[in-house]
């Protein structure tokens, strides 16, 4: 079965202004959709992120995988990795990570490899997550994800989520969100606020909702010195710390003088980087992410290696949409190792998506494997015309969350350490 044709669409979706260590998110996320068609007539979905210089990239990925065998997964990503050649993709808001060939690589590889299973599925009338070796788990528990947040976009309305830029806040926000999805356990993104504040929310969560799972990520803002005082002042409140310095050996000093496990998606976020990161016990938990780490297969094979060495895993997340939703949940289904609930930015959508409505719902924190073959979702071609629409007249071409903090705050520095 072989390619015939691909569509690549840009889209664009309204995103509040969540405060990071990088800025704040503007007012229009980028995402691209990518539809596989082939030549017996079926169609598989993919999604991969919308940034300007990754988009040229996907696009002359597409033209020269036509004709490919959908089974072929190692023969594709060979002519996308030829492709490349020795090009690197790097993002301008720095939050996953350092950029590198192999991980743009795998960046360009992933939305193809996920609509090419994604047909699989749908020729043999099986599951994705069966492709994978098949559920350990019938829904996957995501966390409530906490962001310090203005109460709109400067000039714009209020939003539905309203502020928090305190610790009341930041509590009325989670109960916002666990009375609407169920989430059963929190993470706050920090390195917004210096240390002290966001231990203060922290603890206020903790009191707030002393049985859920709690976590905190700084995205590498802090130096090891003020890690290792949050840390050891957050002594059992916290699950795990993500982040909160910057690189393995950093990240190594702080792990050996903190009472919880550290957490990444920044500091090993390609396989190069695990030998060193095992060797110097950096990491407890890790976060995947399929969209960088080349796809669901090599993410199940990344999953396996960490259990070899104890490292826990999680999920995480940037602003996606239901193609991706679906495509964690059936990876994070078949994954034993995913002991950690995933991250997902799906309810700062407010209901916005290209996927038609049904298959993906939240029950008590959690989302049911979608029922159908493949992915289990379809595209809403309607809402996918109109965020495209909104792509070519919104302007925003790559996302940079330090640039339009500026335009707000002129002194603001992205720099790291910062405290």
């Amino acid at each position: 079965m072989r390619i015939r044709e691909i569509n690549v669409t840009p889209v664009a979706f309204r995103d509040p202004p969540l405060l990071n260590a990088a800025g704040v998110h503007e007012p229009w996320a980028l995402r691209t959709i990518i539809e596989v068609v082939t030549d017996e007539g079926l169609t598989g979905l993919g999604e991969t992120y919308g940034d300007l210089d990754h988009l040229v990239r996907v696009r002359a990925a597409a033209e020269a995988l036509i004709g490919h065998d959908v089974y072929r997964h190692n023969t594709m990503y060979a002519t996308v990795a030829g492709l490349v050649g020795a090009d690197v993709v790097t993002d301008l808001h720095g939050l996953t990570g350092t950029s590198s060939r192999a991980k743009t690589v795998d960046r360009i590889f992933s939305p193809f490899e996920v609509a090419c299973l994604d047909i699989q599925g749908k020729a043999v009338g099986r599951p994705v997550v069966d492709l994978l070796g098949g559920r350990v788990r019938d829904a996957v528990p995501y966390s409530a994800y906490l962001f310090y947040k203005w109460a709109g976009h400067p000039g714009a309305s209020d939003d539905g989520f309203g502020a928090a830029l305190d610790p009341e806040g930041v509590v009325e926000q989670a109960r916002l969100l666990i009375g609407r999805y169920g989430f059963r356990s929190i993470k706050l993104k920090g390195g917004v606020f210096p240390p002290e504040q966001e231990i203060e929310a922290t603890r206020a969560l903790r009191e707030a909702f002393p049985d859920h799972p709690l976590r905190l990520d700084p995205n590498a803002v802090w130096s090891v010195e003020t890690s290792i005082r949050v840390g050891r002042e957050l002594d059992g409140v916290l699950e795990y710390l993500e982040d909160p310095t910057e690189g393995i050996e950093g990240m190594a000093r702080v792990a050996a003088e903190v009472p919880m496990p550290l957490a990444t998606n920044m500091c090993v976020v390609t396989p190069e980087h695990l030998p060193e990161a095992v060797r110097r016990n950096a990491i407890g938990v890790l976060l995947t992410d399929h969209h960088y780490w080349g796809g669901l297969v090599r993410s199940a094979h990344i999953a396996t290696l960490c259990a070899t060495f104890g490292i826990e895993l999680s999920m995480h997340s940037n602003s996606h949409l239901g193609i991706s939703l679906a495509a964690m949940t059936h990876l994070a289904a078949a994954t034993p190792s995913v002991t950690h609930a995933c991250d997902t930015h799906t309810p700062w959508q407010d209901g916005q998506d290209v996927v038609a409505p049904g298959a993906l719902r939240f029950v008590d924190g959690a989302v049911p494997v979608p029922d159908g073959p493949g992915l289990g979702v379809e595209l809403d071609r309607d809402a996918l015309a109109i965020m495209n629409e909104q792509y070519e007249k919104c302007g925003v071409r790559s996302r940079d969350d330090t640039t339009y903090m500026r335009s707000v705050d002129p002194s603001f520095s992205a720099r790291r350490p910062r405290w």
